[in-house]
């Protein structure tokens, strides 16, 4: 049977094949849309295509012009569309590395910075290179420490001296004035720094972008926050008369003569009695503790043992505050009048300071120097090591109530609520600084930086260098009863229950660090800690934070 035939207009039709493409499409070449193409374009589109390529340069241009002048606006706005992106170049792909870092270091965001690595590999190699972040880090002051320059976390307490551009004056050598620098890592309220080797919490930063990073995530932390929990530390209703965070211990005393220590964590680690009487100073240096309060007595303490070892005796009245100037010496003021410094590795007392005609309420030390402030309305600078008073410190017209010395200057603040500023080579008051209303009981010193806090509730910051306010902050609505800032923000507590964070800069309010309190006793900070002891619900609690985490956020205990 002879096979049929299919007339060929029944034949299914090929599929039209598509037109010849044009190259691959990159960022910066683009491919039209043939989806909606009639089959006749494609031989138009190769003829228009063979012949613009043998055309020349000026040939060339004047057949896209008349085109251009046959188009509408839309289809104007096509060819804007699609020519833009082929016009636009990578200057990073053509320009040598060193100019191509030069121009990354203009980058003032991290962010932006870090995004820009993304952009492609050349871009990622370039980020990569440490010059930029180093440029980032000089713009945000994110020095690192073995750039010489002070930590972001060397945190003073009101009165302790930041030894920040510490220069002794030639004059004082004769007092044995020391001539170097501590060291600069300070972990109390009221300690003053201590030369000895530095335990970090996280391995050092081994570029300049992983120390912007950790330092960003620290920044961020201390500005958002995050979940809190508390620690109610005595069943009873003790008042927290100090407080210090040291890195391995966190030391609380209280009213009721007990002693807390507590892991860094917050962890109870042991309770120190002792004392029969209220706990009103203390010291930490290393695992060694030194304690004073109202039965008299000045106690040497093991904190690893939780033992005391030696028992001081010979003031006749409360001791009010405490100071070591090293390993074995401390300095104690009491209402007695007197200062007495010991050596409290044999347990003996070295010189019995007199002078004073009231009670010393504040004593700072600063290498072979100790000033004191007194009830007697006078500051005394004493030398250590000859045991006797080198100068007298005369102008205010009542009690002084604490005094900052950082080596170069001695500040004292006053009831009569005014603040000092004194030379101490010579004793001559410098100025005086006015504005507080009331008793003016917080002072901290950082370079030529001095924060003070005051009964009346206010904050204010001062330039040593010129003596005039820089911030005057309405920081809580009752006594501020503590204050501590770095080279970044202020934290300051009151006994309106509040702690505040203030960006030392702008004097702005950054937030409140923890939920409203009956009264805050003590508040504490470094760079990546913060501990607050406050009263709630008649109940001594405290807040310990930990903002090193790699989620931006504040974790208390």
């Amino acid at each position: 049977m002879p096979s049929a035939t299919i007339p060929h207009n029944l034949l299914p039709s090929a599929p039209a094949s598509p037109p010849t493409p044009a190259p691959s499409p990159t960022p910066t070449r683009r491919a039209p849309d043939w989806s909606t193409a009639a089959e006749h374009e494609e031989d138009n589109v190769k003829d228009v295509r063979v012949m613009f390529a043998g055309m020349k340069d000026a040939e060339k241009q004047r057949l896209l012009a008349e085109l251009l002048n046959l188009c509408n606006s839309q289809q104007l706005a096509f060819v804007q569309e699609f020519v833009g992106p082929r016009l636009k170049r990578d200057p990073f792909s053509s320009l040598p590395d060193e100019l191509c870092i030069r121009i990354l270091t203009f980058i003032d965001d991290g962010k932006t910075l870090a995004r820009s690595s993304q952009v492609s590999k050349r871009w990622h190699e370039l980020v990569s290179d440490d010059e930029a972040w180093k440029s980032l880090c000089e713009k945000e002051g994110y020095r690192r420490p073995s750039e010489g320059a002070p930590p972001s976390n060397t945190v003073h307490t009101p009165g302790a001296s930041p030894y920040a551009g510490y220069s002794p004056l030639d004059g004082w050598n004769r007092y044995g004035a020391s001539t170097s620098a501590p060291d600069l890592r300070t972990q109390s309220l009221d300690r003053v720094p201590k030369p000895r080797p530095q335990k970090r919490s996280r391995p050092k930063a081994i570029s300049y972008r992983s120390h912007f990073k950790q330092r960003y995530m620290v920044e961020t932390a201390w500005r958002t926050g995050g979940k809190v929990y508390q620690k109610q530390i005595t069943p009873d209703q003790g008042v927290v008369t100090s407080l210090h965070l040291t890195e391995k211990y966190i030391v609380v005393a209280l009213d009721n003569a007990k002693i807390h220590v507590f892991d860094p964590e917050g962890n109870h680690q042991k309770t120190l009695q002792g004392h029969v009487m209220g706990v009103w100073a203390m010291v930490p240096w290393d695992d060694v503790l030194v304690s004073g309060g109202c039965d008299r007595d000045v106690r040497v303490w093991n904190m690893a043992a939780g033992t005391s070892t030696h028992v001081l005796r010979g003031h006749t009245s409360t001791v009010r505050c405490l100071k070591m100037s090293d390993a074995t010496t401390a300095v104690s003021g009491s209402r007695d009048t007197t200062l007495r410094i010991w050596d409290i590795a044999k347990g003996i007392c070295k010189h019995v300071l007199v002078g004073h005609a009231a009670s010393v309420r504040c004593v700072e030390v600063c290498g072979d120097l100790i000033v004191s402030g007194s009830y007697d309305t006078t500051a005394r600078i004493w030398s250590i090591a000859e045991g006797k008073c080198v100068r007298v410190l005369n102008g205010h017209f009542s009690q002084i109530y604490a005094v900052a010395f950082d080596g170069r200057r001695v500040v004292t603040g006053s009831l009569d609520t005014s603040v000092r500023v004194w030379d101490p080579a010579d004793g001559r008051c410098l100025t005086v600084l006015q504005g507080h209303t009331s008793l003016v009981g917080q002072l901290q010193m950082r370079g030529d930086v001095l924060v003070t806090g005051g009964s009346d509730g206010s904050v204010r910051v001062w330039s040593l260098a010129e003596f005039h306010a820089i911030h005057r902050l309405a920081a809580h609505d009752n006594s501020v009863t503590s204050l501590q800032f770095d080279e970044n923000r202020i934290v300051s507590g009151g006994s309106d229950g509040r702690v505040k964070v203030w960006d030392l800069k702008t004097g702005q309010l950054v937030r409140e660090l923890s939920q409203p309190s009956e009264a805050v006793w003590r508040v504490c900070f470094e760079e990546e800690r913060a501990v607050v002891m406050a009263s709630r619900s008649q109940k001594t609690v405290m807040e310990a934070s930990n903002s090193h985490s790699v989620v931006p956020s504040a974790i208390f205990c």
